[in-house]
């Protein structure tokens, strides 16, 4: 077999959400004064676009607490009764909240606030503007506290990049710089930039040179339309 082109294979990249791999910025530092102090109600969203920090936030929310993560998508009402069994005083954190059913939200919402613990909540827009048919749901989302994750600054984004770069492959500063002026100014097209620079760097067998980075630039900015 001829030494050169390397195959690339599917290998998942596994994100890091550690209270040490996170990135503190001005742009979270509302969300993070709030996780540090009592919520009205006994409930806090955290809201932001793609890849801004929540999902990171609520692991380092529940890590620090003990609370339990749950992806809203997948909240069922048959998952309540355990919930409730966990140690007196855990609380809940649930994950793309705006996608949960409305139904097992509420009385995730309910049977929290009857047993005196804290939910954490994160989701893409405020409570306030998810929209359900049920009145009570309404109500509860309304009452919630929520802070916004503002958009990232240039120092935060530069760091981001350099860090999701290091994560997988070396790639020289001058690369690093001329892929950050030209990429979409948010955390999602960095992340997705680093994980097609990964990919084409394996398949083509070789280091990160400018025209991949450039051919990776070109696809992410295509994407992003």
């Amino acid at each position: 077999m001829k030494a050169g082109r390397q195959l690339a294979l599917p290998f998942a990249f596994t994100a890091h959400y550690d209270a040490a791999s996170f990135l503190e910025d001005d742009s979270n530092a509302a969300a993070r004064a709030w996780l540090a102090a009592p919520w009205p109600e006994g409930r806090l969203a955290i809201w932001g676009a793609a890849g801004c920090g929540k999902t990171h936030l609520l692991h380092v929310w529940t890590a620090r607490t003990g609370a339990t993560l749950l992806p809203g998508p997948g909240l069922r009402a048959g998952m309540l009764q355990g919930l409730m069994e966990t140690p007196a005083g855990g609380g809940l954190a649930v994950d793309d909240a705006d996608h949960a059913p409305a139904e097992p939200l509420l009385h995730l919402l309910n049977a929290a606030r009857e047993a005196g613990r804290p939910v954490l909540l994160a989701a893409r827009e405020a409570p306030s503007r998810w929209g359900t048919a049920l009145p009570d749901l309404a109500s509860r989302l309304r009452a919630t506290a929520a802070v916004v994750v503002q958009a990232p600054g240039d120092a935060m984004l530069r760091a981001l990049l350099a860090r999701l770069l290091a994560e997988r492959l070396a790639v020289p500063q001058a690369i690093q710089d001329w892929m950050l002026l030209r990429l979409p100014r948010h955390p999602a097209a960095l992340r997705e930039a680093a994980a097609r620079l990964d990919r084409a760097a394996l398949a083509a067998g070789g280091g990160v040179t400018r025209m991949l980075a450039e051919a990776v630039v070109e696809a992410v900015v295509e994407a992003e339309g």
